[in-house]
């Protein structure tokens, strides 16, 4: 009699599609219940919401909610693989919601077409049971995390870069660890290359977002061990797994309102001893220096290959930051800055940053170009 009330709740369809969730004595048809009577929101339809995004709606949640501001454009289609060719220049929430029905009609999919903000965030996140922080900068992971402090939500994690990823679950009970227990104070931003910057493998975010799917349903049908009090970190390069344990911080839930976090962040700077070692100069007044003397400058470029090709200064010397720092490239950067003065630029500034304090370290000194190749096209244009 219990059996078939409960099954009453799922149309017969619905049991023909939850089969394999329903065999699963873990969840069965209470749990497949819980999965269509439960919310998520999705923060970021990117690498790590797009798989995420997917699985979630074939498991059977029954609404979703998918916060982001961005539109589709190719570079995406390499990993964010809810979005097509098709889907380029439409919203990406407008895109996903399209995948998204297409694989489950009867999920309901709510869109917030908006960056989420310390205004918005509280409003947007207290209709939804679990949220998945599936963004891609630290002002948005921190306004997440203490969002979800503030709502009592659970949090679940995911970051990658390059070709690493890692995964947690944030807040699920009242000791559990937080964002702020794993990164207490936000990293300095000039020393941060963003994924455009630094590459990212593509399967690599499909591998993380399902882990989170997977934390997802965990949580909502009470089976399993989530990632609580436990960082989970893949290395694709190696395809390796390793997991670190996070402990809670009471001082850190100590949460009341939302902040500026862009501000938050972008007050963490690096070191002054970084910043007074190393020299800085303009666009401008490199045009100056290139039109002078130009025989007496060694302009290197730590951006990757790709990065390059598509665009560069004339005259500069491609070595990547990646040389710089297995030492490959050290040995010559010595025998050519003997002469000449040495200069050195990436997209904006951040890399080029990093090379130089490594190039400190062999005694070699050379003078940052602030904001890089992209302060050299603003300037051209």
């Amino acid at each position: 009699m219990e059996q078939s009330q409960n099954e009453a709740n799922l149309s017969s369809e619905e049991i023909d599609r939850y089969a394999r969730h329903i065999s699963l004595p873990e969840i069965g048809i209470k749990g497949q219940e819980k999965l269509k009577t439960s919310s998520v929101a999705c923060i970021g339809t990117g690498g790590l919401g797009s798989p995420l995004l997917i699985y979630l709606a074939a498991a059977g949640i029954g609404r979703i909610g998918i916060i982001d501001f961005d539109v589709v454009e190719y570079s995406n289609l390499q990993r964010q693989i809810i979005h097509t060719t098709d889907s380029i220049g439409l919203l990406k929430t407008d895109s996903a919601k399209q995948h998204i029905r297409k694989i489950n009609p009867s999920c309901r999919v709510d869109l917030f077409n908006q960056k989420l903000t310390s205004s918005n965030a509280l409003e947007i996140l207290k209709a939804y049971d679990v949220i998945c922080d599936c963004s891609d900068n630290f002002p948005t992971r921190y306004l997440i995390n203490d969002a979800c402090l503030i709502l009592n939500k659970p949090n679940i994690y995911g970051s990658i870069a390059r070709f690493e990823g890692q995964v947690s679950v944030f807040n699920l009970k009242e000791d559990s660890p937080n964002y702020r227990d794993l990164i207490p104070t936000p990293p300095p931003q000039e020393l941060i290359p963003s994924c455009s910057e630094a590459g990212v493998m593509g399967i690599l975010p499909g591998i993380i977002g399902t882990i989170q799917a997977a934390e997802a349903i965990k949580i909502i049908t009470n089976i399993g061990y989530p990632l609580n009090g436990r960082i989970l970190i893949f290395n694709a390069l190696k395809m390796q797994f390793k997991e670190l344990t996070l402990k809670s911080n009471p001082e850190n839930k100590n949460i009341h309102k939302l902040i500026d976090y862009k501000s938050f962040c972008s007050e963490v700077k690096v070191k002054d001893e970084v910043e007074c070692d190393i020299e800085s100069i303009s666009i401008k007044e490199l045009k100056v220096l290139l039109s002078q003397s130009s025989k007496e400058i060694l302009l290197i470029d730590v951006r990757n290959q790709n990065e390059y090709n598509q665009c560069s200064i004339t005259g500069s010397l491609l070595m990547p930051l990646s040389s710089i720092e297995s030492g490959k490239a050290i040995d010559e950067i010595k025998i050519l800055t003997a002469k000449k003065n040495l200069y050195v630029l990436c997209k904006s500034g951040k890399r080029s940053l990093l090379a130089l304090k490594h190039l400190n370290k062999f005694g070699i000194i050379g003078i940052n170009i602030l904001g890089g190749i992209d302060a050299w096209n603003s300037e051209k244009n």
